[in-house]
């Protein structure tokens, strides 16, 4: 874990680039799609046009999308992609033109800047709290309200191309007019949809390009780290199933995500994909946006653990899922990263050495050079790695369970000295199948889709 001090940079930012403006945005709609850019400004000095695209689809319901929903959706997706933008000076105010946010709003955006950057926060050694870190002002008087809409008893599926949306997509293919939906396609993305029969006419597509503007400040020295990604992706979904007519989103965010990073500090990589997110959009969509949309995550009562097990009666897919950050653009394992290592061990108790090592290149569990992480991984460091990674206690219970079961791997790199280590003798006698059965009752399924949930679990 790399950390920067970088907080005095942080303090001379905000004095140079006191106000960041969420200026406006516009957008065409046609049978070719959605086209929306918007219009960020920093301190008059620097100028951003991020762009988004939804190719048009023939399922796309044109009736669900006026003009006065797309001006409410298409504005909160612009609160959450001004992220990304803002943080490269972390200005202390935040003009907002056009829209008025009401002060339960600005509660809500502000908790959200604020824990969605924690990691940002934490990495660049800013310390600042939660109400100094940013205000926002409204410039308008106009409100948006709530829509009720028509919505089908089906769900939209973000697929990320990894091995929980992998288990999302074959429990819930069965249901009649579930559709995938791909932000930003790679390679993996695409090919697990494929996989399960579906092709460009059949999945919602959505092309996001970041304004090259941003990069070149990046380059020059501005704040840079990890933005709450899943909260966006939330947003977006919340349009896309407005547009196929779908009144579910159902995620693949598993209870895994709610454990903190950094050990007793709130910090948490996946504060986005966490269930106190995830409660908390639920009732801003409602309240917002639509009563209609049913925003949750199908995976959230399972650990990282429970759903390796489950994916690992779907080979079809060991070719084509990838969830290493790194290796995304060239579609890898790269084999170096915490996300690689973590899903070889959690991988690890359901899947022959041969066949991890067909997945990932190698075995990494003899790779030295990956000590560090696995030091962090298991618990044995001050903090998890920075990624979307499973439980401490998971990783162990997953160790243990394939030491049992292969007995000669402790003398592979990584594992020669675990057993001496007060994390084994804590987790060696723990029953993985107690565990494999267990269910977290915090989540917000609806009765049909847990019960398809539940027959893979046996509870």
């Amino acid at each position: 874990m790399l950390k920067s001090n970088n907080a005095e940079k942080f303090l001379r930012l905000r004095n140079e680039f006191p106000v960041f403006t969420f200026e406006g945005f516009d957008y065409q709609y046609s049978d070719k799609g959605l086209r929306i850019q918007y219009h960020f400004n920093l301190s008059d000095r620097y100028f951003f046009h991020p762009t988004m695209i939804i190719p048009g689809k023939e399922f796309f319901l044109k009736e669900n999308v006026g003009e006065n929903f797309m001006e409410n959706i298409l504005f909160q997706i612009g609160m959450v992609e001004m992220v990304s933008y803002w943080k490269a000076a972390c200005s202390p105010a935040i003009v907002v033109k056009g829209y008025n946010l009401d002060e339960e709003q600005v509660k809500w955006w502000k908790k959200l800047y604020f824990k969605g950057l924690g990691e940002f926060l934490f990495l660049n050694s800013i310390n600042i709290s939660e109400d100094d870190f940013v205000k926002f002002q409204c410039q308008s008087g106009k409100s948006l309200s709530p829509f009720r809409l028509g919505l089908q008893d089906s769900a939209v599926i973000p697929i990320g191309g990894g091995k929980d949306s992998v288990v999302t997509l074959e429990l819930l293919h069965s249901q009649p007019g579930n559709i995938p939906l791909i932000l930003n396609p790679r390679e993996a993305s695409k090919g697990t949809v494929k996989k399960k029969g579906y092709y460009y006419d059949s999945i919602i597509e959505v092309h996001r390009t970041m304004d090259p503007t941003l990069l070149e400040l990046n380059e020059e020295g501005f704040l840079n780290g990890h933005t709450p990604f899943s909260a966006l992706l939330a947003f977006v979904s919340v349009l896309s199933a407005v547009m196929a007519g779908k009144k579910h989103i159902a995620l693949s965010n598993e209870s895994s995500a709610n454990e903190n990073t950094v050990s007793g500090m709130e910090i948490n990589h996946q504060y986005s994909k966490s269930v106190e997110f995830e409660e908390a959009f639920r009732y801003y969509v409602t309240t917002y946006i639509s009563p209609d949309i049913n925003y949750f995550s199908f995976l959230r009562p399972l650990k990282e653990l429970q759903i390796s097990r489950i994916f690992s009666g779907f080979p079809n897919y060991f070719n084509v899922f990838k969830s290493c950050n790194a290796g995304s653009k060239t579609d890898i394992w790269c084999g170096k990263c915490p996300k690689c290592l973590f899903t070889f061990i959690i991988l690890s108790p359901f899947l022959e050495m041969p066949q991890l090592v067909i997945i990932f290149g190698k075995n990494l569990l003899d790779d030295l050079t990956l000590k560090q992480t696995f030091e962090e991984l298991t618990g044995c460091a001050d903090a998890k790695p920075f990624d979307c990674i499973g439980t401490i206690e998971e990783v162990n219970l997953a160790i243990c369970a394939f030491l049992k079961k292969n007995p000669e791997a402790e003398d592979f790199a990584l594992l020669q000295s675990y057993k001496e280590k007060d994390v084994f003798i804590r987790y060696q006698d723990e029953d993985l199948t107690i565990f494999l059965q267990s269910y977290d009752s915090h989540h917000f399924i609806p009765r049909k889709f847990e019960l398809i949930l539940k027959s893979y679990l046996h509870v």
